[in-house]
């Protein structure tokens, strides 16, 4: 008989031990689908200033050259000039590391985007960024380039970040 109680003690933890594993793939499952579930994406208020900078369509061209580097940026976008020197932040509000670090996220996301014409509105994202991290543009450029990313994403609805594009 020892050996019946045995083999029924060994059932009990083989079903025990089966329990617990369906227990903890439910429980598993459950957290999963909660982490999962994405929250609405913040809605970007945009004021009537910003409306009027976006509505203007004569063509606004910014060169944008730090006279240390010998670095710039064209920048043909309209309405861009305006909303620069009535919205943005002013020269700086930011540091340049900040700047710097939100500039890299923003060029990988439109590069990628730039690679992706089926997927992403071509004449949005039409040529790639050539940006380095590793290379000092100075405070002007990036100020510049930080404030088109903000620009674009405000004016086109636009997401190239986790970050919600704010003035």
């Amino acid at each position: 008989m020892p050996f019946v109680s045995q083999l029924a003690f060994f059932l009990y933890l083989l079903d025990m031990k089966t329990w617990i594993k369906a227990s903890g793939i439910f429980v598993l499952t459950m957290i999963f689908s909660l982490a999962s579930c994405n929250s609405t994406k913040q809605a970007i208020t945009v004021t009537d200033e910003e409306k009027a900078a976006f509505s203007k369509t004569q063509g606004d061209t910014i060169a944008i050259a730090d006279e240390k580097t010998s670095y710039q940026i064209i920048i043909i976008e309209p309405g861009f000039d305006f909303w620069l020197q009535s919205i943005a932040k002013p020269e700086g509000y930011y540091s340049q590391s900040f700047l710097e670090n939100r500039n890299h996220l923003y060029v990988i996301e439109w590069n990628s985007r730039v690679l992706q014409p089926f997927r992403y509105d071509p004449n949005l994202y039409e040529m790639q960024i050539d940006y380095n991290p590793q290379i000092d543009y100075g405070y002007e450029v990036n100020y510049k380039l930080y404030n088109y990313f903000i620009y674009f994403q405000r004016k086109y609805n636009q997401r190239l970040g986790p970050f919600v594009p704010r003035i």
